[in-house]
């Protein structure tokens, strides 16, 4: 039989927990949108500053705008509210910007001590073969370009007045006496594969570049000869404000011809380096450095010329880098060196005689000078001339050379 018992009201300790829970969800809500609010106080900023300036341009212009303020006062109120709340959200920005940028400030910051072996890296740096060595380092050896290096007299430049290129004598001369000129016979030590037209003259090769590191085929031409220049490793000009001007001319002509003095090159590196010596410039190519100072060297040691303390500071060095480098030796330099002036013979003391008495002579009447045979007036219009009279090719000095036929300037034209 169903009981008539009627059921049991809650009781007011629950209904109390109920009206508990809705307000904890409540002040949750409430939190949980403060902070929304906190954090999108900029992007809320910028939207209230847009719609005060559209309800601005309303009131100007009485017109609706695209937010489609119906009347004046809606215009008004609207820039109100937004005034108030772009200020408010610019204030919660402000202290939320600076709050976390007040924290990143004082964060700390952890120093660790560097170690030894750190500051000895940074000391002795990147570029390791150029670097000075200490003071204390092994004694160079002798035979080393390192070695001479310290036997070269230092001194400043001496004026340039007074050089000329022809002053070191003929360009390209025949030093070897092997019949080719001195230009051929660089090339053809220095090209890979070098091809040629007869017996001396280079037409064509491939040239391994020193300077660059780069490879340049080599033809001769009037456009492409000059791809490859031949360079005096010691600058005349240089060699010049360097002791060359209290040279004699035979050795001057020696240290412009001396193939240890020459080297086949790029010719842009050539023309880039001009004159320059070591202190001013180096070979793009750092694995040549070493070679290029060593040669520098070794031309100075063998003509007895001078260097600068900055040059003598740039050479030392880089082969400081590499000490083993040897001194390389000229097959001509001794035996110009060590021509002389001849001085003046001293005269031989002469012993006074008394002249015997001779019949005197009628002196014959002197034969007429003969009449020097007017010069050759030889002239080719261009090489196709010279070829056809048999004159190809004209060197420097022969009948009818002229710079129209040598574009290249090694002093061989119509080659």
């Amino acid at each position: 039989m169903p009981s008539l018992t009627p059921p049991r009201a809650a009781s007011d300790t629950t209904i109390v927990k109920t009206g508990r829970h809705r307000k904890l969800w409540w002040i949750a809500l409430a939190l949980v949108l403060v902070i929304a609010i906190i954090v999108l106080s900029p992007i809320i900023c910028t939207l209230a500053v847009a719609v005060a300036i559209t309800a601005g341009v309303s009131l100007g212009k009485k017109t609706p705008t695209f937010l489609r303020f119906r009347t004046p006062t809606t215009a008004a109120r609207a820039l109100i509210i937004s005034v108030v709340v772009a200020l408010l959200s610019a204030g919660m920005a402000n202290l939320v910007l600076s709050r976390a940028h007040t924290t990143v400030d004082e964060a700390p910051v952890a120093f660790a001590p560097a170690s030894p072996a750190a500051d000895e890296a940074v000391a002795v740096g990147e570029d390791q073969p150029e670097s000075p060595a200490p003071a204390d380092t092994v004694t160079p050896e002798p035979g080393t370009a390192l070695a001479a290096l310290e036997t070269l007299e230092v001194k400043g430049r001496a004026p340039k007045t007074g050089y000329d290129r022809d002053e070191f004598g003929q360009r390209w001369k025949d030093i070897d006496h092997n019949g080719c000129g001195q230009r051929d016979d660089v090339l053809a030590r220095d090209l890979a594969g070098a091809q040629k037209d007869g017996r001396c003259v280079v037409t064509s090769g491939i040239l391994d570049d020193p300077f660059t590191g780069e490879r340049v085929a080599f033809e001769r031409g009037e456009d492409t000869s000059s791809l490859v220049q031949i360079d005096h490793v010691v600058p005349l000009s240089d060699a010049w404000q360097k002791g060359a001007q209290q040279l004699t001319a035979h050795q001057r002509e020696t240290l412009g011809n001396d193939p240890l003095n020459l080297l086949a090159v790029d010719g842009a590196a050539n023309a880039q380096k001009s004159d320059s010596d070591a202190a001013t410039w180096l070979p793009k190519n750092t694995q040549f450095r070493c070679s290029y100072v060593a040669r520098q060297v070794s031309v100075k040691v063998a003509y007895e010329l001078w260097i600068t303390q900055a040059e003598r500071d740039a050479i030392e060095r880089i082969l400081t880098g590499c000490p083993t480098e040897q001194l390389l030796a000229s097959d001509y330099a001794a035996g110009a060196m060590a021509i002389e002036a001849e001085p003046a013979a001293k005269p031989s003391p002469s012993v006074a005689t008394t002249p015997k008495p001779q019949p005197t002579q009628e002196p014959k009447p002197a034969p007429a000078p003969a009449k020097p045979a007017p010069p050759a007036d030889v002239y080719y219009k261009n090489c196709t001339a010279a070829r056809e009279a048999g004159a190809a090719p004209v060197r420097r000095g022969d009948p009818g050379y002229a710079k129209h036929l040598d574009r290249d300037g090694d002093g061989v034209g119509c080659e």
